[in-house]
């Protein structure tokens, strides 16, 4: 389970054994814009141009100023550098249903791992934290690594929005995908169970 570090305004820390969620704080967002100043992750995530800074500044204030949102950067514990960020949105309480994203921005920590860490920590906060009974993504079709980060995480398809995404000039699928709490426990309770058995 997470570590959560909580404050008025909810977790200030969810920590785990190689990244850090940290709520997002405005220092952030030279970062966040140099990632988006990337094509190839303004591709995969669904963005279509880069951030202004008066952008940046006014998408600070709606993740930090909305109730339906819980919004963190990824810190890589072995250096202590902002490498992602991860949130979830539309929460809605009341049908215990949350939509969520992860991306790992600094090229340079791509397939490391970190991403799914940082995901199953939103995951634990999500299940275990605020008690939510259904996360959902939507993924951008043609980005295979993405499908088969979900599917790791234990998402499932549920859907297929077709053509929902123009990019480059050409359509794509958006497929969506869910997890239910009833699947990330029976996820994590064999986990647990293959740690013990690795360890005896």
């Amino acid at each position: 389970m997470a570590e959560v570090e909580r404050t008025e305004r909810g977790p200030q820390f969810i920590i785990g054994e190689r990244v850090t969620l940290r709520r997002i704080e405005r220092g952030d967002l030279p970062r966040i814009r140099q990632w988006l100043d990337d094509p190839e992750v303004r591709g995969m995530i669904g963005a279509t141009k880069p951030m202004t800074e008066e952008e940046a500044d006014a998408w600070f204030d709606d993740v930090t100023g909305d109730p339906g949102r819980a919004w963190f950067v990824v810190i890589r514990d072995e250096d202590d550098r902002v490498i992602g960020e991860a949130g979830l949105l539309r929460l809605f309480p009341e049908w215990r249903t949350t939509d969520m994203s992860v991306i790992i921005g600094e090229r340079e920590a791509w397939g490391q791992g970190h991403g799914t860490e940082a995901g199953n920590l939103l995951l634990d906060y999500a299940f275990d934290y605020l008690g939510l009974h259904r996360v959902a993504i939507g993924v951008v079709g043609f980005h295979e690594e993405a499908l088969w980060f979900w599917k790791k995480l234990g998402f499932k398809q549920e859907g297929v929005q077709r053509d929902g995404y123009l990019h480059d000039g050409k359509f794509y699928d958006f497929v969506m995908m869910s997890i239910l709490e009833d699947e990330w426990r029976a996820l994590r309770t064999g986990a647990a169970a293959a740690s013990e058995g690795e360890g005896s």
